[in-house]
């Protein structure tokens, strides 16, 4: 079966008047509504890039507001759920890099610098900016109940209320001061563009916030390299060997966090694997003695920040006793770091991220390992005989369970 959109093609966005999205259609075989969301999407980063950089625009005034709150010392939160709540991780690491990059506190723990903030605590605690914070929330659709509960909360406390998501006329929009609209609609469930957009949105206000606008063109060569033959062939076939495990552990560190927490909240609702984020460190402590040769592992490292020696060190430790276990392990790998880990330490495979020297290192990071995560899992899917698009809410006890929980 063909792909049956131009890759090119704008997506759409929401219906006017607006309304949430119905369950994807269905089919029987690739390529899914997931495939062509994941091949969409280089045309789409250009596009978010390209319309988001006006100085007079929204991107320019959440910069404008970030670099206020940095000065003063003003909390920063960034929420969300879910796949929102992972690409809010990331719009937090591309705005400290870019805080730092200004001149302005950037480290985590200093007063004026963004951390992330699951929606569900922000909207339980929600005088947690107060009157004089920032709050960002990343909400693909704009109606994920906690996220815009959360935002409810922020706005009645006296904060400044942002939002990404794709529509001006969404709920969440509703609640906020400043709307960052990305306008293009993921079309499948198990969101590939909806965690890429609001990570491209918030290189657009990394770019207002240091005065050097990220090329529109650095991030479409960083999304088409996931999508080069070799690329795709080689995650066939780390998802083939993967797709014989029992559960799957993914690790990283720094800007590399997002993406593990993203590639299992994928493999879980796209492949229907059980999975599980560990900290690079945290994984050697303990967790070792539930995992054996049934556990598969990919490693993301692809953070090639100052800090990246010592993490290229402890990733090697990591894959040597995965390698002791006899798991099956495999990695997103940077280009630099290629050649530094030992190709028997990653026998399932390995899915390398070309350098593009035109990016800061969060934002090649993040950037740069989306793609790979998001095919990887698309072809753990096809090897498991799974329809991603739906996230099992086609099947009537997940459907009912979804809508329990409300």
């Amino acid at each position: 079966m063909a792909l049956t959109r131009e890759p090119e093609q704008p997506l759409g966005g929401p219906p006017e008047p607006w309304a949430s999205t119905e369950m994807p259609s269905p089919r029987t075989e690739p390529p899914y509504h997931m495939t062509e969301m994941i091949e969409a999407e280089p045309a789409l980063g250009t596009r978010i890039l390209e319309r988001l950089a006006s100085p007079e625009g929204p991107a320019a005034r959440l910069a404008d507001q970030v670099r206020t709150a940095g000065l003063t010392g003003r909390p920063i939160l960034v929420t969300g759920c879910g796949t929102s709540e992972h690409a809010a991780l990331a719009v937090v690491e591309i705005l400290r890099e870019a805080l730092k990059a200004s001149g302005l506190p950037g480290s985590a723990g200093r007063a004026g610098t963004p951390v992330a903030v699951q929606a569900f605590e922000a909207a339980v605690e929600g005088d947690m900016a107060g009157p004089a914070g920032l709050v960002i929330g990343i909400s693909h659709e704009g109606a994920t109940t906690a996220t815009n509960r959360a935002l409810e909360r922020a706005r009645a406390a006296g904060s400044v209320v942002a939002i990404i998501t794709v529509s001006e006329r969404s709920p969440g929009a509703g609640l906020a001061d400043i709307v960052v609209a990305t306008e293009e609609l993921d079309e499948s469930w198990c969101h590939t563009v909806g965690y890429l957009s609001p990570i491209v949105a918030a290189c657009a206000v990394a770019g207002h916030l240091t005065g050097r606008m990220i090329a529109a063109t650095a991030v479409r060569r960083a999304l088409v390299a996931g999508l080069e033959p070799g690329a795709v062939a080689a995650s066939e076939a780390f998802a083939q060997r993967l797709a014989a495990t029992d559960r799957l552990i993914a690790v990283g560190s720094g800007s590399d966090r997002p993406a593990a927490r993203e590639l299992v909240l994928k493999v879980e609702e796209g492949a229907h694997l059980p999975a599980a984020m560990r900290d690079l460190e945290t994984f050697l402590h303990g967790h070792l003695a539930g995992t054996d040769a049934r556990t598969g592992l990919v490693l993301v490292l692809t953070d090639t920040s100052p800090n990246a020696e010592a993490r290229v060190t402890r990733a090697t430790d990591v894959l040597r006793a995965a390698a002791e276990i006899g798991m099956p392990a495999g990695a997103i790998l940077a280009a630099r770091f290629d050649d530094r880990i030992a190709p028997a330490l990653t026998p399932a495979g390995r899915l390398v991220v070309p350098a593009i020297p035109e990016l800061p290192p969060a934002i090649a990071a993040l950037v740069g390992s989306a793609v790979p995560l998001q095919l990887l899992t698309e072809r753990l899917a096809r090897a498991r005989g799974v329809n991603p698009d739906p996230i099992r809410r086609n099947e009537a006890a997940y459907l009912r369970a979804a809508e329990t929980a409300g």
